[in-house]
């Protein structure tokens, strides 16, 4: 291992535990191996010696841990602010203040401007006595930038698609302002419509950056009352045939009896409208949706009847395979999806803050086929 070597030549134990009782790989008496740590650890000794230098280390700087340790911890690890200025004679962990215990983590730049998150911490003999052990973490920034970039690519998607409606309201509601003797009353209500539509589009843009916001924080509120998730289907089915779907496009099955389900029904309407919206917009031919009682998703609960699942299914192209692992994260977009791309994700969110689970995969008829189970039991004050 990288560490699996005696303390660095020139290092002193400084009070330490004796050689013979510590674990292998552990010349630094932590008690542990480092290079079982996810993060890397660099420690030197109380002249500035390093004496341990683990595999995490090794990676994100790229130096071996046989070049780095028994050197001075400035040679072995020379990092720099993002000012240019060299981080070990700017912060002076060995002759600074006494009264400092580390340094929170920030950015710090290796050699050749790679960057990384670094910490550290002072042990001393004694409060404001000398340092008898300066240990420093390192932590690669790659899944900072990754978030960083889903939150700016968010940011950007959602500006984009709020411009075109806000666009179009402001035209319209200038020009009716400025020329509203000039049209028709059918002119009128036409652009008003299109206003109030493009309203709505906005209201719904909005609240799935809230929702987003919500699931990604872990306080995506869930206000349980009785649903009855077949009635629900009826009521977004009669809907579509409302606005000119054929009656005959949808097949609704439900199994008799069902448990009663406790749940938040605007959620699970917004979880319903998705799917069902994906079926109609991009899948072809009749839209099957199967209310059945099952097994309940929770881990440990053996009840046979302890959940309810709904399946929606349809009889187009389906998700290609390869696709299938990457539908219910950020902005994914089938071949012919428009929007933001994160229906899907925020549907995932909503069913797991009720307790449950929802795959996709390929329906019988050759379409894709999503399933979300609900875990049926009643809130806790009522149990």
């Amino acid at each position: 291992m990288s560490v699996g070597t005696s303390s660095a030549p020139g290092a002193q134990d400084a009070g330490g535990p004796p050689a013979a009782s510590r674990p292998p790989g552990d010349p630094a008496g932590l008690g542990i191996d480092p290079d079982h740590l996810p993060d890397g650890l660099v420690v030197a000794d109380e002249q500035g010696h390093v004496i341990c230098f683990n595999a995490a280390a090794e990676r994100i700087t790229a130096v071996r841990a046989r070049d780095a340790l028994g050197q001075r911890l400035e040679k072995a690890l020379p990092l720099e602010d993002l000012e240019g200025r060299r981080w070990w004679q700017l912060t002076d962990p060995y002759g600074g203040l006494a009264i400092r215990v580390g340094q929170p983590e920030r950015n710090l730049l290796l050699p050749g401007g790679r960057e990384v998150l670094v910490s550290a911490r002072y042990v001393r003999t004694r409060p404001t006595g000398p340092l008898r052990r300066l240990v420093v973490t390192l932590r690669d920034t790659e899944a900072r930038r990754r978030t960083e970039r889903s939150h700016a690519e968010l940011i950007a998607t959602v500006a984009h698609e709020l411009r075109s409606p806000l666009t179009s309201v402001k035209g319209f509601t200038a020009t009716l302002l400025a020329k509203w003797e000039r049209f028709t009353d059918d002119q009128k209500r036409l652009m008003l419509e299109t206003v109030d539509a493009d309203a709505d589009r906005v209201t719904r843009l909005i609240a799935e950056l809230l929702d987003i916001s919500r699931i990604d924080s872990g306080r995506l509120e869930v206000r349980r009352q009785p649903v009855d998730i077949g009635a629900a289907v009826g009521r977004h089915i009669q809907a579509y045939v409302a606005a000119g779907q054929p009656a005959d496009r949808f097949l609704l099955r439900v199994q008799q009896p069902l448990p009663d389900l406790w749940a938040d029904p605007d959620k699970i309407d917004q979880v319903l409208s998705n799917l069902l919206e994906n079926a109609v917009r991009h899948g072809e031919g009749t839209v099957t949706i199967d209310v059945t009682a099952t097994a309940s998703p929770r881990e440990g609960e053996s009840a046979e009847y302890a959940a309810t699942s709904v399946t929606v299914s349809d009889e187009g192209p389906g998700i290609p395979e390869e696709s299938m692992n990457r539908v219910f994260t950020r902005f994914w977009r089938g071949s012919k999806r428009g929007g933001t791309g994160l229906g899907l994700y925020i549907v995932k969110g909503i069913v797991e803050a009720h307790g449950g689970t929802i795959t996709v995969g390929r329906a019988p008829g050759a379409g894709a086929e999503f399933r979300f189970t609900l875990p049926v039991s009643a809130p806790a004050y009522l149990a």
